[in-house]
């Protein structure tokens, strides 16, 4: 197990983000309901999210879990990045599921990202990226300001395909008459 590149592990499971990072804070509407939050939490978790989204994932569990060693790349052909991570906390909560991952060596960035799903007071289910990183190879400094554009890109990117993720498990819930019914 490589070693994590980075001082501040678990600041993103409940804050405050560490100083000297760019932070990225990205929430998204998915849901609304218990069945949307287990439906989202098992998309995040199990990695369906950033698979679906057009991330490649490699990682050596089925879900994510503490330990967990994954590597997330990105792009096309000779143009796509690895990212070597390992989770640093998982969250199976009643209204909170979720986790986080923090970058090992040869990763292009240092720092954490997490992804939750939370069920808030009045049903709704949102989505959260929260992030802290810098760069830690030579062509992500390079890249400069471009780089927190991507990740919010990539964040929002990751919430639209929560959400549809989501929407496509209602419709086919009420097609096979497992989901709720609606009144009337």
């Amino acid at each position: 197990m490589s070693a994590l590149t980075y001082p501040e592990v678990g600041a993103t499971r409940l804050g405050p983000l560490p100083d000297g990072y760019h932070h990225l804070h990205h929430r998204t509407r998915v849901g609304r309901g218990r069945a949307d939050l287990a439906a989202a939490g098992a998309a995040v978790t199990g990695w369906r999210m950033h698979r679906t989204s057009g991330a490649r994932v490699h990682s050596s569990a089925a879900r994510a879990e503490t330990g967990v060693s994954v590597r997330v790349s990105l792009g096309v052909g000779p143009f796509r990045f690895t990212a070597p991570c390992r989770v640093v906390w998982a969250a199976y909560e009643d209204d909170r599921i979720g986790f986080a991952y923090g970058t090992e060596l040869r990763h292009p960035e240092r720092g954490e990202e997490s992804f939750v799903v939370e069920l808030a007071d009045d049903g709704t289910v949102w989505f959260t990226v929260m992030a802290f990183s810098r760069p830690a190879a030579w062509y992500a400094r390079l890249a400069g300001p471009v780089v927190p554009v991507l990740q919010h890109w990539y964040a929002r990117r990751l919430g639209t395909t929560l959400r549809r993720i989501v929407t496509e498990g209602q419709k086919r819930a009420r097609l096979t008459g497992t989901g709720p019914r609606p009144k009337g």
